[in-house]
């Protein structure tokens, strides 16, 4: 995925809360397009191997929640964590996180993530389909500036992460404000 590319159209299948409906389990399925999340906004996207995993609970969601005041000042809309998990794994992980700033996009049959040229196979750890860890700074619709992991193949031994965290892409819109040397 290069700078310039425009992100694929897919439809995600959500569940949203909806205060109208009684009992336990007060949410409603809700069709969300990639419109939907992107259109008209300048937004960050990071996709990662799984809910509930340890690099993407103890480093990747959290940084990117703590620091969302901080990618807002560099003028930055809205922040989406995406997997391939079903909207009830995320919804669950989101709520465990206690998530107030970064959005979860389900992309649970993986259309999204293949469609982008990440999907993987993971099946060396049990998962299955999965995707390759990776970070997008997206403006309407648009890949404006591109962060992917190194060593992109099916059943990888390693979890490589530092291209994708939240401190990769602060330095990155730092350095792209930053006025150039004469």
């Amino acid at each position: 995925m290069k700078a310039g590319t425009t992100l694929p159209h897919v439809t995600f299948h959500t569940r949203v809360r909806d205060d109208t409906i009684d009992g336990p389990n007060p949410f409603r399925w809700e069709d969300k397009t990639t419109a939907d999340y992107f259109a008209g906004k300048r937004v960050i996207l990071f996709s990662l191997p799984g809910a509930f995993t340890p690099t993407c609970s103890t480093y990747q969601l959290p940084g990117f929640e703590k620091g969302f005041a901080g990618f807002a000042a560099k003028g930055i809309d809205a922040i989406y964590c995406m997997s391939v998990n079903d909207s009830f794994v995320m919804n669950k992980w989101a709520q465990d996180q206690g998530l107030q700033n970064v959005g979860v996009i389900p992309d649970g049959s993986g259309e999204f993530t293949r469609k982008m040229g990440m999907l993987v196979d993971k099946d060396n750890l049990g998962f299955g389909m999965r995707s390759w860890r990776y970070a997008a700074i997206v403006n309407h619709g648009v890949v404006e500036a591109w962060f992917e992991e190194p060593g992109l193949m099916d059943n990888c031994p390693e979890d490589p992460y530092g291209e994708s965290s939240p401190e990769n892409l602060m330095k990155h819109l730092d350095e792209a404000r930053e006025p150039a040397l004469a």
